[in-house]
């Protein structure tokens, strides 16, 4: 799209929907200038998870200290800026709002277009920062709030084919690394884990019904903690790198086994990978096996673009920017936005 245009075009993008306070300003849609994040895991660590309350008020402080790196790092003014784009949801609501009220304070203040984008719809545009999108594609999208997948048949257009019926990947593997007693955030100790370990614990993979795209990773998770408490109560101990292993498997299992079906059913040019549990090693490596055989382009961002960052918000706000989606100083945060809301 950029190389049509008769002149640059600068997005600035502000992401704040969970726990990193990012602001990023991105050209021509596809070329990072800055990429500013500030994480809060420290602060949330010892909780075993995000706090909300804690989330909001870290936003609150961070904010304009990141736009403003953002600004410098890009060596750009507002004068200079296209639009503003924003993270609309989903995500927690008190996390949400800071973002969405600081995009309209901008664009109020230097009479900018404000461009509303899905949190999800940004993971999966992280890919447009790699390579040019290829259509008709699928984004498997694992994050620790979702696991879905997604079919593209042009930019900016979604439908999902499958989705969680209850934990998310990301969520799954949080709640089983608590059980294991390791720290938060307990993906990429799991990860880590699974490679010391050998998959011989027999663990439940859920298929659900012929046909279906969706996934299941609940009744995994009660299989893992029922496994270390049954243990426990035997008086035997289980090695914590095996039963990693273990869950890991089964979680990868299902996740390529539905994401290779997909991609033969649809008949899609290239396969994205997007949101934080696309940082985990065990699934890359799982993906590149199974599409080595080049038939269909595999996607995978590098990890910095894997986890929650405002730089996939400017690349997906850059096509909503183009497509005419905006947004007036009435916009809110919305906790469960639907990522088929703004189909054309």
């Amino acid at each position: 799209m950029g190389e049509f245009m008769k002149k640059d075009q600068w997005i600035l993008g502000i992401e704040t929907s969970c726990d990193e306070t990012a602001v990023a300003i991105i050209k021509n849609g596809r070329e990072i200038v800055a990429n500013v994040v500030a994480s809060q895991i420290e602060s949330h660590k010892r909780f075993g998870g995000v706090v909300p309350e804690i989330a909001s008020r870290h936003h609150v402080e961070q904010i304009t200290i990141v736009m403003e790196e953002a600004l410098k790092q890009a060596n750009i003014t507002f004068a200079e800026i296209d639009a503003i784009a924003v993270t609309e949801g989903p995500g927690l609501v008190g996390a949400l709002l800071i973002g969405v009220n600081a995009a309209k304070a901008l664009a109020f203040a230097h009479n900018k277009p404000l461009v509303p984008v899905h949190h999800i719809a940004g993971h999966i545009y992280a890919n447009r920062l790699v390579t040019e999108l290829k259509f008709p594609l699928l984004a498997l999208v694992v994050s620790g709030g979702h696991t879905e997948l997604v079919y593209m048949k042009e930019h900016g257009h979604f439908e999902v084919i499958g989705e969680t019926r209850d934990d998310a990947a990301g969520e799954a593997y949080d709640k089983v690394a608590r059980t294991l007693n390791l720290p938060y955030p307990g993906g990429p100790h799991i990860d880590r884990l699974a490679h010391e370990g050998c998959p011989v614990i027999d663990l439940p993979r859920a298929w659900l019904e012929e046909g279906s795209y969706d996934f299941s990773f609940s009744g995994l998770k009660s299989a893992v903690i029922n496994t270390v408490h049954n243990a426990a109560q035997r008086g035997e101990t289980i090695a914590p790198e095996d039963l990693a292993a273990s869950f890991q498997e089964s979680v990868i299992d299902v996740l390529v086994t539905k994401t290779k079906k997909a991609v033969e059913e649809y008949g899609v040019k290239q396969l994205l990978v997007a949101g934080g549990v696309a940082a985990n090693k065990g699934l890359r490596s799982a993906l590149e096996k199974t599409f080595s055989d080049g038939k269909i382009e595999l996607v995978i961002p590098p990890l910095s673009l894997c986890t929650d960052n405002a730089a996939m918000i400017a690349a997906a706000g850059s096509v909503m920017f183009e497509k005419g989606i905006r947004a007036d100083l009435s916009l809110n945060a919305i906790p469960g936005l639907d990522i088929e809301i703004y189909n054309t």
